[in-house]
């Protein structure tokens, strides 16, 4: 079966990489940006569209409000920039808004920004997939016909490319990322260099409409209210900024540093195109409308269900470079690509603060072990399944999707910020230097004003966005809380339950003595070997064991183990309902009842063949046996592998393959003097669970902790190939 999934399986995600090259694995700046920022970089394509569609609720003279908003839009994004910087440097741990809030804030207040986080990163992967795919399915009519499907494509694309490594994933998402955040520069360069310049007269296609206001002349609260629903909504542009604090650990050394050089070129290269897309638009006089179909009029009529309402970037890329120009089609295609890509944000995000979680002891251990590749291959496909779930329930609309999103960030943001407010608190309750306390004091008034912001904005998205969907992510994050809080608490149990005690143990004490009990159907050589290997285990007690299922085979079996003259009594357990487990396990618990300080050991004979599909023609009764008897206290379960000549065959095979190795498993070139065989096999059997080469015993007792099926002896066994035997 191993064999059956290691060639495909190194076909897709390449060969295995050794633990001492991890460092290989690590990430340079250049391609930092584009893993850990690329869905920041990418909001700027929907975030001033989301600024417009709000504001013309009020129609077109509330868009002169979007330059103020704009700037608060970019106070906030350098203040939560300066704020992670700090983060970064103080916890490089990787932990970011995790380890930020559960040192400074208390463990509730950590697993919140967890679950917030872990919410928000498998949102990024199906809004943004589900918004590629619609700007994809404008220019391909069968993907708008298939986008659900379509979208689940992309993510187990996407999910391949990043099972394959964080830096291999990384240099396939760079060209497409820096060649989006060229295309934008190169289009506020040339659209300023025409308007200032050439004085040329820039117009979007929607230039000559007008929208009807759903609300005109609002006034007081009310316009209040919209604009921060606005500025709410254009902190979009703020998702993803967390990943990079998330991610320290992927950086190369020193990792501190340069993961807060990437922030701050994210954070500069983001505001300027926001900023820039904002200016183009009002310029170019792009209009937008919740409801296009009746609120965007062209010459007093609307313009009907059948219009296509195309993004502002799109509307002021046209403007700028002419429909269908060259530089137009490059920037069309890069912002579609790169909304794709800006789930590898949270494909880099959610591995690693899953990582951190399961070290925690707040989700299953397995997301903290890396895989083939040395990346968090359990907590990526993790991420992938919840997307796809997410995805499919949505029908990948991302309009719907959307008013689910942004909610988890700006919780982690607000406690992340309050974490260091009070840490900066705990600091200079002790500093006495001058110029470390000033540049404290500094620090906390930036994080005080982060807080301060991110807070305001939540509530805003709480009370805007709860009906429409925010409730959702409210619920997920909850749903989290409480698994991540059942997980915690269930570790901590097993821990103190297994926890070894100073003194003397009821686990430490021998057994009075140790009653064998061997399971036999028929005599055969499985039989006879299993036979020999009980009687030189010299237990106190041994005795042979059958289920009387069919009277004549039992009768037969009495015949022939009396004729044979053999040593050991034979006790027949009546099943009048023709079970074999159940039988079996109330004889073995009477045996423990007797006497509780006896051992009972349970052996079993096995076959072994070669072949996986012949596994399901055989030790199907052997394997529900021991399934019970490992819940059952006090007893040992042995199985006796016997090799049938498949097993023989595979393991000749093996020999003559054992140069062959699976495409990319090891690396190509001469061996190294003085390194092991990388693909040398140890004696063990091509057979199925429990069981070793040549006869050897495998034992398991009830527990934990015993059930992996350990080799009983050591060294070559009788019947086995040689050293070379592979399984």
């Amino acid at each position: 079966m191993s064999k059956l999934t290691d060639v495909p399986k190194r076909i897709l995600i390449g060969r295995a990489l050794r633990s001492d090259r991890l460092g290989e694995t690590l990430l340079p700046k250049r391609i930092a940006l584009p893993v850990f920022a690329s869905d920041p970089l990418s909001s700027v394509a929907y975030a001033p569209g989301e600024v417009l569609l709000v504001l013309s609720i009020a129609g077109v003279s509330a868009y002169h409000f979007s330059p103020w908003i704009a700037l608060a839009v970019v106070v906030l994004m350098f203040t939560v920039v300066a704020s992670y910087r700090q983060n970064v440097h103080a916890y490089p741990s990787g932990g970011g808004d995790y380890e930020v809030a559960t040192t400074n804030l208390g463990p509730k207040a950590g697993l919140t920004v967890a679950s917030a986080l872990l919410v928000d990163y498998v949102l990024t992967v199906a809004v943004s997939i589900a918004s590629g795919i619609e700007n994809l399915g404008s220019a391909i009519p069968f993907v708008v016909e298939h986008k659900v499907a379509c979208a689940v494509a992309v993510i187990v694309l996407l999910t391949l490319m990043n099972l394959r490594g964080v830096k291999e994933s990384g240099k396939l998402f760079a060209i497409p990322t820096y060649v989006f955040v060229a295309g934008v520069f190169i289009m506020i360069a040339w659209g300023a260099f025409r308007g200032l310049v050439l004085d040329d007269t820039m117009r979007a296609p929607t230039a000559e409409y007008t929208i009807k206001a759903e609300h005109q002349g609002l006034a007081g609260f009310a316009l209040v209210f919209l604009l921060l629903r606005a500025f709410s909504s254009g902190c979009a542009a703020l998702t993803g900024v967390e990943a990079i604090s998330n991610g320290v650990p992927a950086f190369r050394k020193p990792k501190s540093k340069n993961a807060a050089s990437t922030l701050a070129a994210m954070g500069l290269l983001a505001v300027t195109m926001f900023c820039g897309i904002i200016v183009l638009a009002l310029v170019t006089k792009v209009r937008m409308a919740e409801n296009p179909a009746t609120d965007l009029l062209n010459d007093g009529a609307a313009v009907g269900s059948g219009y296509v309402q195309n993004p502002v970037i799109t509307q002021v890329a046209e403007a700028v470079f002419g429909k269908g120009s060259f530089l137009f089609i490059v920037l069309a295609a890069a912002t579609a690509l790169v909304l794709f890509l800006a789930a590898n944000t949270a494909y880099n995000g959610f591995p690693v603060l899953g990582s951190i979680l399961a070290q925690d002891r707040y989700l299953p251990r397995q997301l903290h072990t890396r895989g083939d590749r040395l990346a968090f291959s359990n907590g990526i496909v993790l991420l992938a399944g919840a997307a796809m779930l997410l995805v499919v329930i949505y029908g990948a609309d991302s309009t719907r999707l959307i008013q689910l999103y942004i909610v988890g960030v700006f919780v982690s943001f607000t406690l992340s910020q309050t974490g260091m407010v009070r840490h900066w608190n705990r600091l200079l309750a002790t500093e006495t230097d001058l110029a470390k306390r000033r540049h404290m004091v500094r620090s906390r008034a930036i994080n005080t004003f982060g807080a301060f912001f991110t807070g305001l904005v939540l509530v805003v998205v709480l009370g805007t966005k709860f009906t429409h969907g925010a409730w959702v992510a409210l619920l997920g994050m909850v749903i989290f809380y409480g698994t991540m809080t059942a997980i915690r608490r269930h570790y901590d149990g097993v821990s103190e339950e297994i926890a070894a005690p100073d003194g003397p143990s009821d686990d430490t004490v021998r057994p009075s003595r140790v009653h064998s009990v061997l399971l036999i159907s028929k005599i055969h050589r499985p039989t006879l070997r299993a036979l020999a290997y009980a009687k030189l285990m010299r237990s106190d007690t041994l005795e042979a064991l059958t289920v009387n299922v069919d009277p004549a085979e039992t009768k037969a079996l009495r015949d022939e183990w009396e004729r044979r003259g053999i040593d050991v009594p034979l006790k027949v357990l009546d099943s009048p309902y023709r079970e074999v487990t159940r039988p079996v396990i109330e004889y073995v618990k009477s045996l423990r009842q007797e006497s509780p300080r006896d051992a009972v050991s349970v052996i079993i004979p096995e076959y072994v063949v070669g072949h996986w599909y012949e596994h399901l023609l055989h030790n199907q009764s052997a394997l529900r046996l021991k399934g019970r008897l490992l819940f059952t206290p006090g007893v040992m379960v042995t199985s006796v592998p016997y090799q049938l000549q498949s097993s023989e065959a595979a393991k000749k095979r093996a020999r003559k393959r054992q140069e062959w190795n699976a495409p990319g498993a090891v690396r190509r070139g001469p061996l190294q003097e003085g390194r092991p065989k990388e693909a040398s096999g140890a004696g063990t059997s091509p057979g199925g669970a429990g069981a070793s080469s040549g006869g050897a015993a495998t034992s398991s007792g009830s527990g934990e902790a015993s059930g992996s099926g350990k080799a009983a002896g050591s060294g070559k066994a009788p019947g086995s190939s040689g050293p070379d035997a592979k399984s």
